[in-house]
């Protein structure tokens, strides 16, 4: 299947990608100006227009963040290729777009794709992301970068006053929640270029991107932005991973943050190189690991993009209403084999199976669940965390894993079950084995599911 698309006419002017067997690929985007000096801890601006055809041939920076040490687990399973890292820098908002389109006018459907990383890593061109297969089955694949750790999540009453004066309400932090939104617009602004339909546009992510789906659908800054949503592991109801901080909390983080980079305004914290600001966020990071508190920077209830937390919007049904794919992997976080040979499966499992009962009994679309149960060749890992991310990018040919047939069955049917969904709202289709909805399934309610744990 050829493509028509090589040039394409943006909003902010005209790019030029690198043609694939069947596809056309843009790297490097900016879908806002870069978010340094005066923008440092500001809510992203649009970007600059230019003059001639920009060339989209080179994925941009990734954001600021902290290596995974050279031979640990994740950076061996995904971090060991050096041809799949770009050069890191605060300057980081750019995005990519993987188009099978013949014409402009085609309206194919999006997937929007938010990395995972613990908010404090990761990026949008890791060796696992690719859309070939996506483009293969008529889908286009959106990935993106977007500020991590307390470049992305920093509150502080500094700035919180600063948001005031200027006529914004007080509060801050989420600034990383508002560059995923940004990209979200700028892709429903640009996206019929590459023959996307604005109207079309599932937003998916897994671990840390699973819960910036949670607080997007939550929002209701994105409300008639989002036609579907895949949550993987890191979405759910009542889960520790998945709790947003008040305010307050995060403004209390802050405030130890300027005392590490001993900073006695926000014009001197502004002011500090990135390096200083890295070194003072990753402190608080191993603090906070170190003492089992989970997440330093992430999501706050800031009263603007968040006005609740999650499972308050999910109860009260101010979630998005629209399909759900949500779910786990067998050894992911909060289970131990001696669990998974009683029977029991992990927390983050039984939180997917609460949000989408809840989420039906209200009247709202359909929610299948899944349970990630194949455990990869090459060592006794098990399905881990992050596991399935080869098999439904259909990216095997990158791991370093051993595989057999049955590796590339899966991967050819989750890439399906996940394609299907972007398209119509339903992972079921074209042979598959049927995919019940989560009530269906169940046919029991909340309170029975949680009596019952």
């Amino acid at each position: 299947m050829g493509t028509g698309i090589g040039i394409v006419q943006t909003k902010y002017g005209k790019l030029c990608g690198v043609r694939r067997q069947g596809h056309t690929v843009f790297r490097g985007i900016p879908y806002a100006k870069p978010p340094v000096g005066a923008l440092r801890w500001k809510k992203p601006v649009p970007p600059e227009s230019w003059n001639g055809v920009r060339d989209a041939k080179v994925f941009g920076a990734t954001a600021m963040q902290r290596l995974q040490t050279p031979g640990s687990f994740y950076e061996k399973e995904f971090f060991s290729d050096e041809d799949f890292f770009p050069p890191m820098s605060e300057d980081c908002l750019f995005l990519n777009v993987w188009t099978p389109a013949r014409a402009a006018g085609d309206k194919l459907p999006v997937a929007f794709w938010i990395h995972g990383g613990g908010f404090v890593g990761g990026y949008g061109t890791e060796p696992e992301f690719d859309g070939a297969a996506y483009c293969e089955r008529g889908v286009i694949l959106v990935s993106f970068n977007y500020r991590l750790g307390a470049l992305g999540f920093l509150a502080h009453e500094w700035l919180s006053a600063e948001s005031a004066k200027e006529g914004h309400g007080a509060h801050s932090g989420n600034y990383a929640l508002y560059d995923q939104l940004a990209a979200l617009n700028w892709v429903r602004e640009n996206i019929a270029a590459f023959g996307g339909d604005p109207d079309k546009i599932t937003i998916f992510g897994q671990s840390a991107g699973a819960r910036s789906v949670q607080s997007l659908v939550s929002s209701p800054l994105t409300k008639g932005l989002i036609a579907g949503a895949i949550l993987q592991s890191g979405g759910g109801y009542k889960l520790p991973i998945s709790r947003d901080a008040t305010l307050q909390s995060a403004e209390g983080l802050g405030a130890r943050f300027a005392e590490a980079c001993g900073a006695d305004s926000l014009e001197s914290l502004r002011a500090l190189p990135v390096e200083a600001v890295m070194k003072a966020s990753n402190e608080l990071v191993e603090s906070a690991a170190a003492k089992g508190q989970g997440f330093a920077f992430g999501p706050c209830i800031d009263g603007k993009f968040l006005i609740t937390g999650s499972d308050d919007a999910l109860e009260s049904g101010l979630h998005a209403d629209i399909p759900y794919m949500i779910g786990s992997a067998m050894n992911d976080f909060g289970v131990t084999r001696a669990d998974l040979a009683a029977g029991k499966k992990n927390r983050l499992y039984q939180g997917c199976i609460e949000w989408s009962l809840l989420g039906e009994s209200l009247g709202r679309k359909p929610s299948y669940v899944y349970y990630f149960m194949r455990e990869p060749l090459g060592d006794d890992a098990g399905a881990f965390h992050s596991s399935e991310l080869w098999y439904m990018f259909n990216t095997l040919s990158r791991s370093w894993r051993p595989k057999v047939w049955a590796d590339y069955e899966l991967a050819e049917k989750m890439t399906d079950y996940w394609c299907n969904f972007v398209k119509t709202g339903d992972p079921n289709g074209g042979g598959l084995p049927r995919w019940e909805p989560c009530a269906e399934k169940n046919g029991r309610s909340v309170r029975a599911l949680r009596e019952g744990m």
